[in-house]
Order: C-alpha cells, then structure tokens, then sequence
C-alpha cells in the first residue's frame, strides 16, 4: 500500500505537493481500503460493523457526502483512485497509484522545484503548474510520456502561467517534441534568446502556444520565429507589449496564414483579407504605439465670482487640466534605421496634426469668445507650447503612480474662463517607442488634475504733475476751452473714463483637485478607455481662503456686538412673523446667525484614452506614403 511521505521533505517541492495531496485522498481509511468495515466471506453479512461494497460506494458518491471534496480540481483521476480503493483494495500498491494519474493540477500552491519525483507518474500527460514559484523547466524531470509519444491518441500539455520563468533555455535543452499545448503566459519571458528558442526546430508537434501578458516587443522578430511552428493553430499574445503598437493584430495575422484563433478570437476569411500584404511592407515599423488622449466638458464648477460687488481689483479666473504622459525618447529607435525611424514617427506625427488642428483650432476660438483678450496669446500655435510651458512650472506631482518618472511629459489643456459648462475639446496624440515602458506605464495609470489661474487687475496710478507752460494761469486758460466743450467731447470722456488702464498681477494658480485614470484594460488588450473623473464637490476661492488671525480681545467684543445684533434681528423677525409670513422664508437665518449651508455639486470632466489600430492594411499604407516621396 501507499506510504506516507517523510515530514523532512519540503513542501515547495513538487513531489511534496503531490504526496500530500494523493494523502488526502484517505485511500487506506474508512469508506476505502482493506478495513474491519467491509463485508467479507469469513464476516457475517448483516454485521452491524460492516458495510457492503455497494454502501461504501454511495458514501463516496453522495452529493452530501463528507469525503467528496472535489479531488477532480487537481486530477480527474482522483475520484476513480477511491472507487479502485473500495473495489479491490487489494491490487492498489504504489505503481498503480502513480500510473492512474494521466493529469495533474497544482494552482497556487508555493511550488518552486520541479524535482525528480515527477518521474514516478509514468503515465502522465498533461502537466499544469500555474501560479506557483517556478523559475527553471528541468527536462530531465518530465515524464517521458511529455516528451515523447508512446502510443495511442492523446494531447501532451505542458502549463506554467504566472511563474517566475524568464529564460526557456532550460526547457529547450531537450524539448517535448510531441507537445501540442505550451503555456507560459504571465512569465519575464521576451528577450531575443527567448525568441530564438520558439521555432519549429524544438517544437514541430505544437498546435496552441500561450505567451499572453509577457515581455515580447518585437514583433517582426517574433513573428520570424513563430512561422516556422508547421502546426500551429492557436496564438495569444494578449497583454504583451507588441499588442500595443498599430499594427497588431494585423501584422500577426498576415504573418501567419495558417493560424486560426488570436487571443481567443477566431481570424474570419474577411479579416485576413483586410490584413493581405501588411507582413510585406518593408518599410514599415511595427514597433511604435500611438495613444490619443482627449478631455472633453467639465460641469459642476461653482461660480468664481458670486456675491464680489467689488469693482477692484477685478479678478479673472481660469481653468485647465494638466496631466503627464509617457514621453517619446528618440534613444529607443537606435535599433531601427535612422532614417526609417524619423521618416515613421514624421508619418505619424503628420496624421496627429491633421486630426488635432481643427481640435485646437475650436479650442482657441472657444476660449477668444468667452473671456478676455487681455491674457490670451494672439498666435493660436502657441497654446500648446504655452499650456506645456505651464504644466511644466507647475509640476507633476506623484501621488501613487509613476507621475514623477523623468520619463512623463507634462501636457495641459488651453485655459477657459468660468462656465457651468466648460468644454476642453482638447486631443493629444503622444508616439511612444518604448512599448515595455508604455505597457508599464498603463498598468499604473495617471492623475488628472484640475486646476484654476487667478489674476487680479489693478488701474493704473496716473501721477498729474503741472508743467513748466501751466505756470501763470496758462493752465486756466487751457482749461477753459474744456469747459465750453460740446456734450458729445464730455459723452466721449466719460466712456473713456469707464475702462481704465489695467495693471496685471502675476497669474498665482492652485490644484482643486487630482483624480487617477486607471488604464490597465489598455495592456491587456482593449483600445479605448472613455472615464468620467470625479473631483467630488469644490468651494470658491473665497470659502477656501483661511480667516485673518485677529486678537481675542478684539474678537471677543466683535462676538459680542454680532450676538446682539442677531438677537434683535430675530426678535424683530420674530415679531412681524404674521405681518410677513412670505418673507419669513426668504430670511432663513441659522440659530448661530449664519446663512444655511448651499449643496455643492461633484465637479467632474470627460476623459478617454485611445490606442491607434489599423484595421486594414490599406490604413498602414497612408502612413508609408510620406516616406517613399523624397
């Protein structure tokens, strides 16, 4: 019969994991095994310590049943290992134990070594390790049955997502030739030698590859390598950096004609048309990301300048939105020809301003219509530089993500005057080479921040000092003439005198609030991410300022005038009630003498994030054009 495991050998191991769970199967203990609770021929039939083979059978299969834990989560062989148990308990020895297994299922449990104990499941042919701890594949601890077919029909399947693999040279050593399922998404796998090691040469029996949410970012290179699998039929490639340029999926499609299903899609005869010949452009690079960012109307904003009577200083506010964005760095296209690099990226920038012109165009003219023009640059090509100029004095403050990497370009919007609705119409497109550095930088997402500019205006002291021709009465005689004026001379003066000179303060400019943009559906295979950002509720410039600090004797007698006034305010209130039972309501004055508190409404603003994908090769074919002109 079966031995327990000595309690010396670790758990991490592989063949720990398995005896402990071939251990919980109790195939010696009661309702299984060669016990004093079976109907034997020397035991009477009716014992009432004894249970007949069919009774046993039913504690096992029950749906009630305390020893029905499920053992099919780690093998579906498990469950007809105890009914062998309670059948004939007798033929059950340690090599018919090993040789039933033909699958076996361990799912987050710290395994770290692949050991040699694996060797004793002769029989098996699927092996699935996901989510352990494993960073080495020893060849030499496989099954031969995974290596290498010994006969009759089966589906060999070697699973090891959500490791810590980031080499396959230990794997390809001696590869399973006969291996049909090959799963190693979630590991740091991506580097050339890597890809060197997925071809047809070590794999010729593969059918369905797995290499989602990896490393791999260059696609032309991984492509080179995987039209040499001759079976292949199956490909996900979800989650990894080549996912994220323009070109996929439809360079990879393209790349391989026999393939069927790409990330759990089946690749229709239309699809592939559409992609015909993009695998052919030898101009073109596939290596690059286009994300287009745009912000759009911002609601909720309480009035800036409600309940000011004061004529000065006149105060102006406006706002922006100011975030940062993974930045192109011109070291990341050394690997690529220069002149093919620079040709792309002037491609691709020359789409941005076809799509964004009109955009920034509305923007200025929005903003030139709503508020003064005293502020406003009068060249419209410069909002962008000056709105990144400003961004980037002002700063981009890290709060939970990597805002404070060197790497981010702070980017900003134009800056609108105050309205209940305020629309941005603002897009971006930013060209990222770094596809590693971009998938990075959508797993943490970003911060928006909302903020607010205020000037104060002042009028300009005109200091009148008499000449050396006023002296003597010359200034009465001068004046004089004014005096006898026309009226339409005085109507004249008088609008002149309305509008005066303004002097301007430097612009002093404060965050009212930040919200996170999560992007991670981005790296993971989506194109669009539309968010509405809450800032929750805001207060005015005035409810926000502190109250000057005054001496407490002061405040104390200040309270104290407050209080009588309140007081007979509310005496008098009191006592024209029936008089002016309307007007009550329109005093709604606290106890404390304060107005009652105004509900303030959630600021919010429009977002989405879009990664470029060209959905025929046609569209890759405009972006080439550029290039071929001299």
């Amino acid at each position: 019969m079966y031995s327990a495991p000595s309690p010396v050998m670790s758990s991490r191991t592989l063949s720990a994991v398995l005896k402990k769970k071939i251990r919980l199967l109790c195939l010696n203990d009661f309702p299984c095994g060669n016990g004093s609770w079976r109907n034997t021929k020397d035991s009477s039939p009716e014992g009432p310590d004894t249970e007949s083979t069919d009774a046993l059978l039913d504690l096992l299969r029950g749906p009630h049943s305390p020893w029905q834990q499920d053992p099919e989560s780690w093998s579906p062989q498990a469950p007809s290992l105890r009914q062998q148990a309670v059948l004939t308990p007798e033929r059950l020895h340690t090599d018919c134990i090993y040789d039933t297994f033909k699958t076996i299922r361990i799912l987050d449990k710290g395994v770290s070594v692949m050991d040699n104990g694996l060797l004793k499941f002769s029989k098996l042919e699927e092996l699935v390790l996901s989510a352990n701890l494993i960073s080495e594949i020893p060849v030499e601890n496989l099954p031969e049955t995974l290596k290498a077919k010994v006969g009759g029909e089966g589906a060999e399947i070697l699973e090891l997502r959500a490791n810590r693999l980031s080499s396959l040279s230990s794997l390809t050593r001696l590869p399973p030739p006969q291996l049909h399922y090959l799963g190693l998404g979630s590991n740091s796998l991506g580097s050339c030698e890597d890809v060197s090691h997925l071809t047809g040469i070590h794999w010729p029996k593969l059918v369905c590859l797995d290499l989602g949410d990896c490393q791999f970012e260059e696609q032309q290179s991984l492509m080179g390598a995987l039209c040499t699998l001759p079976c292949l039929k199956t490909l996900v490639l979800e989650g990894n950096p080549i996912s994220l340029s323009p070109a996929y999926p439809g360079f990879t499609v393209d790349s391989l004609p026999r393939l069927a299903w790409l990330d759990g899609s089946w690749i229709s005869p239309d699809e592939r048309f559409h992609f015909r010949g993009l695998a052919k452009m030898s101009d073109l690079i596939v290596d690059l990301a286009s994300a287009t960012v745009r912000v759009g109307r911002v609601r909720g904003i309480p009035d800036p300048l409600k309940g000011k009577a004061s004529d000065f200083p006149v105060v102006s506010y406006k706002y922006f939105i100011t975030y940062g964005f993974l930045r192109h760095s011109p070291d990341d296209t050394v690997k690529y020809p220069p002149t093919i690099g620079c040709l792309v990226q002037s491609a691709l920038l020359g789409k941005l301003d076809i799509e964004s012109g009109p955009d920034t165009a509305s923007t200025a003219q929005l903003t030139e219509d709503s508020g003064s023009d005293t502020d406003l640059p009068s060249n419209k090509n410069c909002e962008r530089q000056t709105s990144t100029t400003d961004a980037g004095e002002m700063g981009v403050s890290a709060e939970g993500t990597c805002s404070d990497d060197a790497r981010l370009s702070p980017q900003s919007t134009s800056k609108l005057i105050w309205s209940e609705c305020m629309d941005f119409n603002y897009t971006q497109t930013n060209i990222v080479s770094s596809l590693r550095e971009l998938k990075k930088f959508l797993n943490q997402g970003f911060h928006v921040r909302l903020e607010e500019e205020k000037v104060l205006s002042w009028p300009v002291e005109k200091d009148v000092q008499p000449s050396k021709e006023n002296k003597g009465g010359k200034g009465k005689e001068a004046s004089s003439p004014a005096k006898s004026a026309p009226t339409k001379e005085k109507s004249k003066d008088k609008k002149s005198k309305c509008v005066p000179e303004l002097v301007h303060d430097p612009p002093t400019r404060r965050v009212l609030g930040s919200a996170h943009v999560p992007l991670q559906s981005l790296a993971e295979g989506g194109q669009k991410v539309s968010v509405l950002c809450d800032f929750g509720p805001l207060q005015t410039d005035s409810e926000a300022l502190p109250k000057p600090h005054t001496d407490s004797g002061k405040t104390k007698k200040e309270d104290k005038k407050k209080e009588e006034k309140n007081n007979g305010a509310l005496q008098k209130a009191s006592s024209k009630g029936k008089r002016k039972g309307s007007q009550q309501q329109d005093l709604d004055v606290t106890p404390t003498g304060s107005p009652a508190p105004v509900q303030l409404n959630a600021v919010t603003v429009e977002l989405s994030v879009e990664l470029e994908k060209w959905q025929s090769a046609s569209e890759a074919h405009l972006l080439i054009q550029p290039k071929q002109s001299p």
